[in-house]
């Protein structure tokens, strides 16, 4: 005999209520006019003594030691930013100069051996005259 008789079948799950839609809601700009007020505005939540907003995602600390602080971090990474971005100029330029630099030093290279020789073919014109 064996040790377990029946196969196993789970039971049949309850089917499930239709999920209302967002679209049979009325979320008008009158409707939400109406029960937020004229001018909803930024998001702000105070905990204790901190008061922060929702701003494009983030929330942005406005009273309290945080909110100086935060304040100095975004000015000195607006202030990082900038200084990245003068250094890629002046990296590009300092490329720009050293290819500069490179070419001049070619061609006085060329010029130079261009002279060796024409001072060698006058001198063995002046020796065989």
């Amino acid at each position: 005999m064996p040790l377990f008789s029946s196969k196993f079948s789970p039971k049949k799950t309850p089917s499930r209520k239709a999920p209302i839609s967002l679209s049979n809601t009325d979320l008008s700009p009158q409707r939400l006019e109406k029960e937020l007020g004229p001018e909803v505005g930024p998001i702000r939540i105070c905990l204790g003594e901190m008061q922060a907003v929702f701003e494009n995602g983030v929330w942005i600390p406005e009273s309290g030691e945080i909110g100086g602080t935060f304040k100095e971090n975004e000015t000195l990474k607006k202030e990082i930013q900038q200084l990245e971005e003068e250094n890629n100029l002046l990296k590009l330029k300092f490329e720009i100069v050293l290819d500069m630099l490179t070419e001049a030093t070619a061609e006085s290279n060329l010029d130079k051996e261009e002279l060796e020789k024409l001072k060698s073919q006058l001198s063995t014109k002046r020796s065989s005259a």
